[in-house]
């Protein structure tokens, strides 16, 4: 019945067989058996002997730590360069793949503990993305699409506006196009002012269609250098060139440059109609190829309708804005980068603050500004000669709706929608107007503000600076990514953000209602709170529908009423049903006549549903995500 010594040492031979620390595999039961063995000499011997071992490794550390990181860690400027490595754009960032060589943030973060938000973010509930009940990207043209055949003349298309604007306005171009692009990504070219790069998009999308509908070849557009940003690009400075005319062959034929031989060639130069159908260019634009072998469409923005053409036309729109247009590489390299270092905070919103020194000067919204602020936007706006209005009622223009909230106006909505603190938010504008001053009171309520010049070192986004369109479309990548997107003005950017986050799976987009109408119920709503009678508000439905965050800011202002659970239930119910949802675009206002009746539609970009989105169950050939 005794146990034998193998028996009662089970856990020292398994530690000397898994390596640990005797000579072949047994060191445990060596130990064992000789430490009873030794004499007091010996144990001091061991000690010496141990001990001078311990610090030669020591000393050894060291001497490895130190050589290696003069050797082999690379400087500080050198942990945070661009990885080399490229990534498609797609929901929600790239699951780590974009990452610094060194560091998890750049140089100018370091100070900044993002722990110390983790853990404090906002309710889940606040980050929940709408259903997109099934709906995918569906624009692969059908079986009966032909490729492009023997084309009848050149279409130059010149864009005007800025970056969505021009990107959008590209459908037209199956002739030659030379759009000028620089009204494709810059904020400048005023419909609204928000047109550095969102209003060229649009432009050449529709160019491209109209392209096609005529039979034309399309000429890389040239983008607008001549308006409110000065700003230089060329359409390769801005878009992937290359891939624009690769992906697109089988739709049209498009070239660089127009041919040499008809450089000096008497040219078509024509106003095409706004928002057009097919039969307008198939019956009259189309009868100048008869005398014309090239075509100049002296404007390109809103030429094309957004409702009643046919379904391949749309679709083919939908190929060139969400497929065609990718943004230059190295655009779409410093994009990512951004939207990966301002995950380090967590779920953040992206927010448009249309708070711009052009902007407000255009509109006339100086409400909150000092009287020699609300002078100078004044005076440049009549200097400039392309702005036709000149006298505006700033009071007039903000109980309408037509102005951007103000920073302080944004705080409070997003306080009232619910969110901390503690919420990163990304600011996506240009210079905010009064700077410092204007943007505390936003400050103080969401402590966690960043912007591309916040994330990016100088070094890296130096190359940038000097070209608004380049800089929106950084804007525009973080915007498009993000949990949570807020346009303050439903400017052209805020439009085309909406509708790219509708094509990618509609995330959620929580657009503040006094962009777009919400109803007789928010009527009634507001009626109800305010302790009106419903009848008397309907003889002005146009008007409150448009503004119910603005009153309820005047009754902040006015005292009569307070920031609290009252307002916060307010704000939640009036924009329960405006964070993105799938629906089909909106038609006309209803008794609007003419080009009223064209204006009042929801845009074709902000909202591509029905043609460019179907049911994951419905047989479909592409439905993989678009790229920006």
């Amino acid at each position: 019945g005794r146990r034998t010594e193998h028996e009662e040492r089970p856990r020292g031979r398994r530690r000397g067989r898994e390596g640990g620390g005797g000579v072949g595999g047994g060191g445990g039961r060596w130990w064992g058996m000789q430490r009873i063995r030794l004499s007091a000499g010996n144990l001091s011997l061991l000690r010496w002997v141990l001990t001078c071992a311990i610090g030669a490794i020591a000393l050894g550390a060291l001497v490895v730590v130190h050589v290696f990181s003069a050797s082999e860690v690379p400087a500080l400027s050198d942990a945070y360069k661009l990885s080399k490595k490229q990534h498609e754009i797609g929901y929600h960032g790239w699951n780590g793949e974009l990452s610094w060589t060194q560091e998890s943030a750049p140089p100018q973060l370091s100070k900044v503990s993002t722990a110390s938000h983790k853990g404090h973010s906002a309710p889940e509930k606040l980050w929940k993305q709408p259903s997109s009940r099934d709906l995918v990207p569906c624009v692969d043209p059908t079986s009966s699409y032909s490729s492009p055949s023997e084309t009848r003349g050149y279409l130059l298309v010149h864009t005007n506006g800025g970056l969505n604007q021009m990107r959008a306005g590209v459908s037209f171009l199956h002739s030659v196009l030379v759009p000028d692009i620089h009204a494709l990504f810059g904020p400048i070219s005023l419909l609204h002012q928000d047109k550095k790069i969102y209003s060229p998009l649009w432009q050449i999308s529709d160019m491209v269609a109209v392209a096609r509908i005529i039979n034309a070849t399309l000429v890389i557009p040239e983008l607008d250098k001549k308006s409110f940003w000065q700003d230089s690009s060329n359409f390769s400075d801005v878009f992937d060139e290359e891939h624009f005319i690769n992906s697109l062959e089988n739709d049209i034929k498009i070239i660089k440059k127009l041919p040499k031989e008809l450089a000096t060639a008497t040219k078509a130069v024509k106003h095409f109609r706004s928002w057009s159908g097919v039969e307008y260019y198939v019956d009259e634009i189309s009868q100048l190829w008869n005398d014309f072998r090239v075509i100049r469409a002296a404007k390109s923005d809103s030429r094309l309708a957004n409702n009643n053409l046919p379904v391949e036309i749309q679709k083919l729109r939908c190929r060139a804005f969400y497929e065609a247009l990718q943004f230059s590489p190295h655009i779409r390299e410093l994009g990512r980068l951004l939207v990966e270092r301002m995950r380090l905070y967590g779920p953040y919103i992206a927010l448009h603050l249309r708070y711009e020194k052009d902007m407000l000067a255009f509109s006339g919204c100086t409400y909150g500004l000092s009287p020699d602020e609300a002078d100078e936007l004044t005076m440049i706006r009549e200097n400039t000669a392309h702005w036709i209005v000149k006298d505006i009622d700033p009071m007039e223009q903000r109980a309408r709706g037509y102005c951007p909230l103000t920073p302080k106006e944004v705080g409070i909505f997003l306080s009232g929608l619910g969110y901390p603190s503690s919420t990163p938010i990304y600011i996506a504008a240009g210079d905010i107007y009064g700077g410092d001053f204007h943007m505390a009171d936003l400050h103080a309520r969401f402590p966690i503000l960043m912007s591309k010049e916040k994330l990016a070192t100088p070094e890296e986004l130096e190359p940038f600076t000097r070209y608004a369109s380049q800089m929106a479309a950084l804007d525009y990548i973080v915007s498009v990514e993000s949990d949570v997107f807020v346009p303050s003005y439903s400017g052209n950017m805020a439009r085309a953000v909406a509708g790219h986050r509708r094509f990618l799976g509609h995330w959620k987009t929580i657009t503040p209602d006094r962009l777009a109408n919400t109803g007789i119920f928010m009527i009634n709503l507001i009626a109800v709170f305010e302790g009106q009678d419903m009848s008397q508000m309907l003889s002005s439905v146009s008007l409150v529908t448009r503004k119910a965050l603005v009153r309820l800011f005047d009754k902040i202002e006015r005292g009569k009423l307070h920031e609290g659970k009252k307002l916060s239930n307010m704000i939640i119910e009036i924009h329960r049903k405006r964070q993105g949802s799938p629906r089909k675009r909106k038609g006309p206002v209803s008794g609007t006549k003419g080009k009223e009746r064209f204006r009042s539609e929801e845009a074709f970009y902000e909202n591509p549903l029905p043609e460019c989105l179907c049911r994951k169950e419905i047989p479909a050939s592409n439905i993989t995500l678009a790229n920006v």
